[in-house]
């Protein structure tokens, strides 16, 4: 598959100069969902803000290339990614109650999107919304397009969020945690509309999540993060089947799996916390939570082939590790 999004050599940083990204790269292809997973605080929201140029106030970002299909990102002006933003690639923001405006009905935010990017009329618009929320499956569309936000449950204002995203017709959709705060059977009715959607419209997704078991269900590939950085790049399957990073197999030690996890065991647990990374930080940024981690993991950490689309950053292969002296 060929790529729509491809991001190599991002690198964020804010006013008090912590890098929250770091050389970050992975690609999304046409028709894929590719989830970016990780702790909080790991820098997955940062990236996606900045491939939508969307950074708060002081944030910077540089790349060696940032392309989406036909467009160079790190190119354009301010005014072309306006074009661009909402319009050919959409995002689904992390909390729908913050991210629609309360003053003003689902339906009219909803159409500003199309007469803004397509120029058409309101009533069009707002035809268009009743049948995106139709298409999400939000009951009497209709009447929901003139409620406010604060008079729809969690799980019908995030519908309400994917459809808005929806209404230009995207070819990439961009969803920060669209699970979070909602309870299981929610959760579990929107990740099967995203594959919906996916397969109907042939849409690109990239999912943001910390959630394993989301991303097992629905992704295509995987891209995990650690401290700003990519550690790991892998098909879902070879992710789940044969974890490389250390990390990688450290969240998946966390993960209750039915069957082999007694009542009476604990949880897997990844020790320590995430070193924050400022100036002048070098090597493996995980070494002080790894068991495995020696002197050599203070120098620049070079990346290491699992497969023809599996990759990881560690000094140490698989086998080398098994070789370490106790």
């Amino acid at each position: 598959m060929s790529a729509l999004l491809e991001i190599d050599g991002l690198e964020v940083t804010f006013e008090n100069r912590i890098a929250a990204v770091r050389g970050a790269s992975f690609e999304v292809a046409k028709g894929e969902i590719h989830c970016l997973v990780g702790e909080s605080g790991c820098g997955k929201s940062v990236t996606v803000l900045a491939v939508m140029n969307l950074l708060a106030r002081g944030g910077r970002f540089s790349a060696k290339r940032m392309r989406f299909a036909d467009a160079d990102l790190l190119s354009l002006s301010e005014r072309e990614m306006a074009r661009l933003r909402g319009n050919r690639m959409s995002m689904i923001f992390q909390e729908p109650m913050t991210s629609l405006n309360p003053a003003f009905t689902v339906g009219s935010q909803m159409a500003e999107v199309l007469t803004r990017h397509k120029g058409v009329s309101r009533a069009v618009a707002l035809d268009r919304a009743v049948e995106l929320m139709d298409r999400v499956a939000i009951t009497a569309p209709g009447m929901r397009v003139g409620q406010f936000p604060h008079q729809l449950s969690g799980g019908l204002r995030q519908r309400v969020m994917i459809a808005m995203a929806l209404m230009c017709e995207p070819e990439l959709l961009i969803a920060d945690e669209p699970t979070t705060a909602l309870d299981v059977t929610v959760q579990a009715q929107i990740l099967r509309l995203l594959a919906t959607l996916k397969r109907e419209l042939g849409l690109s997704i990239l999912l943001i999540t910390h959630d394993l078991g989301i991303v097992a269900r629905v992704a295509d590939r995987v891209s995990v993060m650690y401290a700003g950085e990519v550690v790991e790049r892998a098909p879902t399957a070879e992710l789940f089947g044969a974890p490389q990073h250390p990390y990688t197999r450290g969240l998946l030690s966390c993960v209750p799996v039915p069957g082999r996890v007694r009542r009476d065991q604990p949880l897997g647990s990844i020790p320590g916390s995430v070193s924050a990374i400022v100036p002048g930080f070098s090597g493996c940024a995980f070494r002080s939570r790894c068991s495995d981690a020696d002197d050599s993991c203070v120098r620049e950490v070079p990346r290491h082939l699992a497969g023809s689309a599996h990759d990881y950053l560690c000094r140490l292969a698989p086998g080398l590790r098994e070789r370490q002296p106790e």
